[in-house]
């Protein structure tokens, strides 16, 4: 099933040649959301073909190499980056079909961009090649950047470029660190170069680790690195919003997850650097809170929101434990369907009534009751509440946060108020704009004729079949976690085991009678 792979990477990829050559904006259209569908077909082929119990990447595929650079493009999944590859297509394929009314201008250019980005997300979960991984992770920053400069708000132009150069800013420093393990190890083999930085001295290896580092929390973004994230949110149009947060967002704590932990992130030169990830998690879930809670624009809410969520999901990396680690991998799934389905509600509100202020927003469950519902389940998802998708991962982050030896009970306690907070915020957006009293907000009409345009209706039936494959997700996955979890569990042990192998034999080299006592 190689070649499914190859499908993955060409389909989208021809699919927006085709967008750029055709004059039509209506078969742009349907090119889109074609490619769209078949890559989603193809992730679900994956995940039944896909033997479980094996930990080790699978389906396998190399497109050449460069021999005197040690450069490999090669292709393959583990449970991990399968399950990341198939929240891509989802949502891509969700995103796609929400814009089929929304895009009015230049639609040949939005489709084109979209399958770009489609295709370099999946080239970046399954790269096996380092070189490759940063190709693709850089490639996704520029279809996002015309996505939001073209056809976000206001501010577009602005929040674009900010965008850009935080990411790409960041990226730089892990650059540099790619190409030094590369020239050190010979080859830019993932495996090979994290094997290779395990044997660095430590104090080499503490700036390598940073270089990553940098590139990857810019990209999540952890505190205090997240400044260009609220506005990228607001000033996004809907499509680029979901995918923003439900999976650009995932490619910086799949990169941690990847390249950070594996390098004997916890050895003891690098422990108080698992501290300090640890601190701006906390801080993050608090100030993104705080931040969300004083919003006025639901949508910006919903941006600070994922600062929040994603402490969470970074608090999870650096307990490495199995609660852990394995609370983030799912954290990093469940929050792209949560918020992606947050975004796409918000959009089809903003699409009504031309506003996301929550101030002249209200009593939006008696106009439209099944609206209503989709957004109470997407919010009680996104607050944790027992029996859907949200609660799982954030109780095993914090679990795991409480049991790590790296950490312990002041980050578990505080990442547990983080949680209350998350619930204080969303219900209280919520309460007013679906609960509040009655509003009737002007609708912006082009000629302004309220007798020609009646107040807005209800969801479509195009819309809620957008919306009913991320609620049937939230609500299978919150009743169920542990057969997903099982799924990646042998990878994640390994992982743990490796970080902890690589560590001890950092520590206690240089004391080779205490190796000795321990091996008898």
């Amino acid at each position: 099933m190689a070649y499914l792979l190859l499908m993955l990477l060409f389909v989208p990829a021809a699919g927006a040649v085709v967008c750029a050559l055709v004059k039509d904006g209506r078969f742009a259209k349907g090119v889109g959301l074609g490619a769209s569908v078949i890559c989603a077909g193809i992730a679900v082929a994956l995940l039944f073909g896909f033997d479980w119990k094996d930990a080790n990447p699978q389906f396998g595929v190399s497109l050449g190499q460069i021999g005197p650079i040690g450069f490999e493009a090669r292709l393959a999944v583990d449970s991990i980056s399968l399950w990341l590859v198939a929240l891509t297509a989802l949502l891509q394929m969700l995103a796609i079909a929400s814009s089929l009314h929304g895009i009015r201008e230049r639609v040949r250019e939005y489709y084109g961009w979209m399958l770009v980005l489609l295709s370099a997300m999946f080239g970046v979960f399954m790269a096996r090649d380092t070189l490759l991984f940063y190709a693709f992770f850089e490639l996704t920053l520029v279809p996002m950047f015309f996505i939001i400069g073209i056809w976000g708000g206001p501010e577009r132009r602005y929040a674009a470029g900010k965008f850009f150069l935080f990411t790409f800013s960041g990226s730089v420093f892990t650059l540099a660190a790619i190409i030094y393990l590369g020239l050190q190890a010979g080859r830019f083999d993932i495996d090979v170069i994290v094997e290779r930085a395990k044997s660095l001295p430590a104090g080499t290896l503490i700036w390598v680790v940073l270089g990553f580092l940098v590139g990857f929390a810019v990209k999540v973004p952890l505190f205090p690195l997240h400044t260009w994230l609220p506005l990228a949110h607001t000033e996004a149009p809907t499509a680029g919003s979901v995918i923003l947060a439900g999976v650009l967002l995932k490619l910086g704590t799949y990169g941690i997850l990847r390249f950070v932990l594996p390098m004997g992130f916890v050895n003891a030169d690098l422990g108080v650097l698992v501290k300090v990830v640890g601190v701006l998690c906390v801080i993050g879930m608090i100030y993104g809170s705080l931040a969300a809670w004083v919003q006025q624009d639901i949508k910006k809410l919903v941006a600070y929101s994922s600062v929040a969520h994603l402490g969470f999901c970074v608090l999870g990396l650096a307990a490495i434990n199995l609660e852990g680690v394995q609370g983030s991998i799912l954290y990093m799934i469940n929050h792209g369907i949560s918020t992606g389905a947050m975004f796409l509600v918000v959009g089809m509100i903003y699409e009504r009534y031309h506003t996301r202020d929550i101030n002249r927003l209200s009593g939006l469950a008696r106009r439209m009751p099944v609206l209503a519902f989709f957004w109470i389940l997407f919010t009680l998802s996104s607050v944790g509440l027992p029996g859907l998708n949200g609660f799982p991962s954030e109780f095993l982050t914090i679990l795991g946060a409480f049991k790590s030896k790296h950490l312990g009970f002041v980050y578990g306690a505080v990442a547990a108020v983080g949680m209350v907070l998350g619930a204080v915020y969303m219900l209280h957006m919520a309460a007013r704009v679906i609960w509040g009293p009655l509003k009737t907000p002007e609708v912006e009409t082009e000629d302004h004729d309220q007798e020609e345009n009646p107040l807005p209706r209800d969801l479509s039936g195009w819309e809620i079949g957008i919306l009913v494959p991320l609620a049937l997700a939230v609500v299978v996955i919150g009743v169920i976690p542990g057969k997903m979890l099982n799924t990646f569990r042998e990878p994640v042990i390994q992982l743990i085991g490796n970080v902890n192998a690589a560590a001890s034999q950092q520590t206690v080299v240089p004391d080779a009678p205490v190796i000795a006592a321990k091996e008898r």
